[in-house]
């Protein structure tokens, strides 16, 4: 299995119905796309897919699959907002560690 690669700024994504959920990590959007994308076209979709698995096979980097993912999102009309890294909205603690 391939070590997740986490984004230097997690995302908070709003959907209509009311919900949000955050996406720390490469594999977080990844698994969303595949399995729970509510648009299954569309050019920044397309992107995002692409984009993402290549920075898990660590192919692309870790800043423009974000990019792809928020651009998706925009796309299918779901805002998006940056979140402070998950080591700042905890306390003290370090950030998650990354297997090379």
């Amino acid at each position: 299995m391939l070590a997740d690669v986490y984004f230097s700024v997690p995302l908070q994504v709003s959907f209509p119905n009311g919900v949000t959920r955050s996406f720390e990590s490469v594999h977080d959007t990844v698994d969303f796309l595949a399995n729970e994308w509510p648009l299954r076209h569309g050019e920044r979709y397309k992107r995002a897919c692409e984009k993402c698995r290549a920075a898990l096979f660590r192919m692309a980097p870790v800043a423009v699959a974000r990019e792809a993912f928020v651009a998706a999102c925009l796309e299918a009309g779901l805002p998006v907002q940056g979140l402070p890294p998950a080591w700042h909205r905890s306390g003290p603690s370090s950030p998650p560690r990354m297997s090379a």
